[in-house]
């Protein structure tokens, strides 16, 4: 053991490997090294070409929904714009036509009203002349039979009848314009 510790101590740096060990260490990392850069190397390399391509493939992907979402966002907005001007433009038509129906109903009951109150003044106007009628007939007939019992004798003559009744009448007549 002594002899050891002796060549060890001729010089030699023990952090150093002899040349030899070097060398086949040295030729043992450059076969390794060649193997991992023909085989494994192309390998990693399409991996990250792959990578790189969908990243890319991506973005551009991504910046082409972007464009196309921002154009049907404009086409949406033009729709609602649309939709809205229609919206108001029916709004619009609806009031007209209301303001029109409204018109028309009140026209027709205007004109209900007036033929209603023309048929009421006609009907009116009937009555009295019923009403009037049947009152001569009976004031006549009273006033015939008055005066046939005054005068003593029957007035049963229709032409004297009438004549009496008309003149009785047209003296009552006269009395109540006078009092107006």
């Amino acid at each position: 053991m002594s002899q050891l510790l002796i060549a060890a101590g001729d010089g030699e740096n023990p952090l150093i490997p002899p040349i030899p060990e070097l060398g086949i260490g040295l030729l043992a990392f450059v076969i390794v090294f060649g193997f991992l850069a023909k085989k494994l190397l192309p390998n990693i390399n399409k991996v990250l070409e792959e990578r790189r391509e969908a990243i890319e493939g991506g973005i551009a992907k991504a910046e082409d929904l972007q464009t196309e979402a921002q154009s049907v966002l404009e086409q949406y907005k033009a729709q609602l714009a649309e939709a809205r001007h229609e919206a108001a433009r029916l709004r619009q038509e609806a009031q007209e036509q209301g303001a029109t129906l409204i018109a028309e109903m009140r026209a027709e009951g205007q004109r209900q009203r007036e033929e209603i109150i023309a048929a009421g003044h006609s009907q009116l106007e009937a009555d009295r002349k019923a009403a009037s009628q049947a009152l001569r007939q009976d004031v006549g007939k009273l006033a015939t039979d008055l005066a046939g019992k005054l005068v003593g004798e029957s007035l049963e003559d229709h032409s004297r009848q009438s004549r009496v009744i008309d003149r009785f009448l047209e003296d009552l007549e006269e009395k109540a314009e006078a009092t107006r």
